[in-house]
């Protein structure tokens, strides 16, 4: 049973004015915390969010942030019993600038030109330097 007492700590919270249900910031999400709900993204469960922000660079309305403020607290056995019970959607991501998608190298989020989008770790240099 999920403990309900609360503590100060970082979690991240979803604009609904600013959320265009994409789900663009569902994959990022290995927790399972960021479901689409009634054409929105929600926290689905507080203590499936351990607010490290992963789906923060790929929202490319600026919805997600992550906020600091009294909430239960991150419980990584919620989150494999959470996963567990969930059908596997897995939805591989791709580099783009070179197309390898995520099995194959390590991908990040990343802003340019005003666009959410994923860099592998190959091309993440060409993209800093030019």
């Amino acid at each position: 049973m999920t403990d309900t007492t609360t503590i100060t700590r970082q979690i991240v919270r979803i604009d609904e004015e600013l959320c265009n249900g994409c789900g663009v910031c569902v994959s990022p999400c290995a927790e399972g915390a960021i479901q689409i709900i009634d054409g929105k993204a929600k926290v689905v469960r507080e203590e499936l969010c351990d607010g490290a922000g992963f789906c923060l660079g790929v929202c490319p309305t600026g919805a997600l942030t992550v906020e600091e403020r009294e909430a239960v607290p991150f419980d990584d056995h919620e989150v494999e019993l959470h996963i567990a019970e969930q059908p596997k959607t897995y939805i591989a991501q791709s580099c783009f600038l070179c197309g390898t998608d995520e099995d194959h190298a390590p991908l990040l989020p990343v802003r340019t030109q005003g666009k959410s989008t994923w860099v592998c770790t190959r091309c993440l240099p060409q993209l800093i330097h030019g």
